[in-house]
């Protein structure tokens, strides 16, 4: 690996967690919302039936299945999301969005929204975003 390289990836290290505090910062100062929860409110809403198993559920937030869990335990206790039985398998479990979960996530959306454009979007052309999205996409495993 060449000092370019890693220099190229202390770049990214740098701007994904300063974007990431940024989000963070203003999500949760405007809504006391931790930007981790609003990823988690998202995913479930974009779930068929604001449902999804806890292993799914993981996976798209990137968090380890306890992490999950801790996580989804404060918003359970928030009245944000509920736990269900799966259908069909009684070993799994579902979070499930509320509809306390919805207002919360409605409340909030248009400041995380303006931020990124803010703070991401509006400072690329289309031609780069598109660009970026191509390079990301190389990288997904």
């Amino acid at each position: 690996m060449t000092e370019h390289d890693l220099a190229t990836w202390r770049a990214f290290l740098r701007t994904h967690a300063q974007l990431m505090r940024r989000l963070e910062t203003d999500l949760h100062s405007c809504h006391d919302l931790p930007l981790p929860w609003y990823d988690v409110l998202v995913q479930l809403a974009e779930a068929p039936e604001r449902r999804l198993r806890m292993t799914e559920l993981a996976g798209q937030v990137l968090l380890s299945r306890s992490g999950l869990t801790r996580l989804v335990d404060r918003l359970e206790q928030e009245g944000l999301v509920v736990r269900a039985a799966c259908p069909g398998d009684a070993r799994a479990i579902h979070a499930v969005l509320t509809d306390a979960g919805v207002d919360r996530l409605r409340q909030a959306s248009p400041t995380h929204l303006r931020n990124v454009d803010q703070h991401f979007t509006s400072r690329l052309t289309p031609a780069e975003l598109d660009q970026l999205r191509a390079l990301m996409s190389k990288l997904e495993a």
